[in-house]
């Protein structure tokens, strides 16, 4: 008979995927790992394999989370311009050390730009994701008139997309709640019909 595991799984993941996104891949070592999640280096590789097959593990699950919650913010008001605003001030977390941490998808593009195939293309499918969700507001908006029908609706995507990008961007540098509230509430001005 096998002997059961000592740990639960989820739970380990959940404390590795915290310790990725603070420190990165390249800033985390398998000591912080082992000591984050409670458990010996054997069980860490029979569990997780190696610490880059941990990190993927631990992106993709925190990219799966993190467009689940845009999407569901996205999707929740009557209004696709609410909707949106939704999903930019939904980024900017109150508490300032949760602020701090950014976002881990973004942080991978800084550590790994395009060269990691694999972690490339976890990013690229949560972002096809999002741009799936976010056009689709977007022509339900212009449908009404709420938003601007002259707007390209793929582009006008993209323009929200990168707005995500810089506002996490930016509150890891230490910007201020009130500054990036002011700065999401200024993409979405861009959108509205005139």
């Amino acid at each position: 008979m096998a002997r059961p595991r000592e740990f639960e799984r989820d739970e380990a993941l959940r404390s590795a995927l915290g310790v990725f996104w603070s420190k990165g891949f390249a800033g985390t070592s398998t000591d912080d790992l082992m000591q984050a999640m409670g458990i010996g280096r054997q069980s860490l590789y029979n569990a997780f394999g190696d610490k880059r097959q941990l990190y993927l593990e631990a992106l993709g699950a925190y990219l799966q989370e993190a467009i689940d919650g845009h999407l569901a913010r996205l999707n929740a008001p009557a209004s696709a311009l609410d909707g949106i605003r939704s999903v930019l001030v939904g980024l900017i977390p109150e508490d300032a050390h949760q602020r701090g941490l950014g976002c881990m998808g973004v942080s991978s593009v800084g550590e790994f730009g395009s060269t990691d195939a694999d972690v490339a293309d976890l990013r690229a499918r949560a972002a096809r994701r999002l741009t799936v969700g976010l056009i689709a507001r977007i022509k339900e908006g212009q449908a009404i008139g709420d938003i601007d029908r002259s707007l390209d609706p793929a582009k006008a995507a993209g323009f929200v997309q990168i707005t995500m990008t810089g506002l996490q961007v930016s509150a890891r540098a230490g910007a201020k709640l009130s500054e990036l509230t002011a700065l999401a509430g200024f993409a979405v001005d861009r959108l509205k019909s005139l």
